[in-house]
């Protein structure tokens, strides 16, 4: 499972000319799922996720995480996270999970992140041609994959 946070200070997913979610700061979290992804690596990963500390306190430090500072968070599933780009030109997705196993764990992912946060969490929607928008604050930029726990 890889994914890719943003710090933003505004974020939006459209669908066909219609905002599905939205938000002010926090994080626009794009998810990609591999074919041999768990619900224990989605665990991991929202612990990961909401006790990461990337927020300023009141020196200017990144030392506060999503909780401390009452951000909101945006989930988008995003298979070409997976692709495999060692041969030729044209990425692979053969790594990326097949629907039965990827919408599931993302389903997962969104319910599992929003019990830890205590709020809901924005999601767009698996399979849909999405307009992102957000505005990156910092930026800050994070990539994370479970194969990589250590």
């Amino acid at each position: 499972m890889r994914i890719v946070i943003q710090r933003v200070s505004r974020a939006s997913v459209t669908i066909d000319g219609l905002v599905k979610s939205s938000i002010g700061k926090g994080y626009l979290i794009l998810i990609g799922i591999g074919e041999d992804d768990t619900t224990e690596d989605a665990d991991w990963m929202v612990k990961k996720v909401v006790g990461l500390r990337v927020f300023d306190d009141e020196n200017g430090v990144m030392n506060r995480s999503i909780q401390e500072v009452g951000g909101d968070i945006i989930v988008v599933s995003q298979f070409t996270l997976m692709a495999s780009y060692k041969k030729g030109n044209r990425p692979s997705w053969l790594k990326a999970a097949p629907h039965n196993v990827s919408i599931p764990l993302y389903e997962h992912f969104c319910e599992a992140l929003s019990e830890a946060m205590g709020k809901r969490v924005g999601t767009g929607e698996f399979g849909s041609d999405m307009k992102v928008e957000l505005l990156n604050d910092g930026p800050v930029t994070i990539c994370m994959d479970t194969k990589n726990k250590e």
